[in-house]
């Protein structure tokens, strides 16, 4: 998915310290981003966040739904990331430039690696398309709810070739009073299929009672609430605020409510300094305004020559494709002076 807000602003992420060192918990607010206009599916954003941008190299997560909205995001770019997918409720139809075509499922995890540049759409599978079950054929919009996260890629392979990868089956890690999926990276050793570059890890987890959850004490975590309730050293989260855990733990200790599910994010602390904008993560100013004319540049080519070109060509979307023609365009940089800031 995109970042489809009409004015980004550009987020310096300063790179993690031994300040960040130890054990804590702290909620940070997400806040509420409308994709594409007032109209379109609002979003919920837990990263980045002013004070803390980065949890290892996740730098951005959006959690949406469960709502009926036809999720229909056209062609978009990225660089220097990579994205993760993972649908909680509904199917989403993947296409980008790499001639990747799949439909991907609650369960089932799309890591699409940016490197120098790549496009790509997401369309959601409506009843209609054979992917509504006991709503087949109806015109009702489909539940859609689901996560959609950037990992940063470091500086020795963000120029890489962009890549994409499904994964229909994950490993799972069992314990007492807890099941989880490991999406990407490793957990008490269940380590996913998926590629990644630097030392991470992505779960979801549904549990219940007291339980002890084995945790890498070199990464910083933090846990997202779906469902149900946690209390983590002796304080409630709630859904909604990503909480964030700090590093040097080597067990995450919790008390759950039946039903609840939480996504674990963690890494080792990422010591990179970030500049984002719209979808592109880079390093200086200037990097992110060529991303940014290189996909402009690209409206005015013919098929052959956007398909040589940075972000290559999506099939599917040309001028015949009826409400799945064209593309998103790159709204306009903010003239502004980039300061860094501190991470807390």
């Amino acid at each position: 998915m995109t970042n489809l807000e009409v004015r980004p602003m550009e987020e310096v992420c300063p790179p993690a310290s031994a300040d960040t060192a130890g054990p804590c918990l702290q909620l940070w607010p997400a806040r509420e981003v409308p994709l594409g206009g007032v109209r379109a599916m609002n979003v919920s954003r837990t990263l980045p966040q002013r004070g803390l941008p980065t949890v290892g190299a996740w730098c951005f997560l959006d959690s949406f739904g469960p709502a009926r909205v036809a999720m229909s995001v056209l062609p978009h770019p990225h660089t220097g990331l990579q994205t993760v997918t993972w649908p909680l409720l509904g199917s989403i139809r993947h296409r980008d430039s790499v001639g990747s075509d799949v439909i991907v499922r609650p369960g089932e995890l799309n890591i699409m690696t940016a490197g120098r540049g790549v496009s790509h759409s997401e369309f959601a599978v409506l009843p209609a398309q054979g992917d509504g079950g006991p709503d087949e054929g109806s015109q009702e919009l489909p539940l859609q709810r689901g996560l959609q996260l950037w990992v940063a890629l470091p500086d020795a392979e963000r120029h890489r070739a962009p890549a994409f990868e499904q994964y229909l089956d994950l490993p799972r890690l069992s314990g007492p009073g807890f099941t989880a999926t490991v999406m990407v990276g490793s957990l008490a050793g269940a380590t996913s299929p998926a590629t990644t570059y630097s030392p991470i890890v992505g779960a979801d987890v549904s549990c219940s009672g007291q339980l002890s959850l084995p945790l890498n004490p070199d990464f910083e975590h933090a846990v997202l609430l779906l469902d149900g309730g946690l209390t983590l050293d002796g304080q409630a989260v709630p859904p909604g605020p990503l909480g964030y855990l700090g590093s040097g733990r080597s067990t995450l200790d919790l008390a759950a409510s039946p039903g609840t599910r939480f996504v674990l994010l963690g890494g080792e602390p990422f010591e990179e300094e970030l500049l984002m904008w719209w979808n592109f993560v880079g390093r200086t100013h200037a990097e992110v305004e060529q991303a940014r004319l290189d996909w402009e540049a690209q409206a005015e080519l013919s098929d052959a020559e956007a398909a040589a070109a940075r972000f290559g060509l999506i099939h599917g979307h040309g001028p015949d494709a009826g409400a799945e023609a064209g593309r998103i365009p790159a709204p306009p940089l903010p003239g502004v002076q980039l300061r860094p800031r501190s991470r807390y």
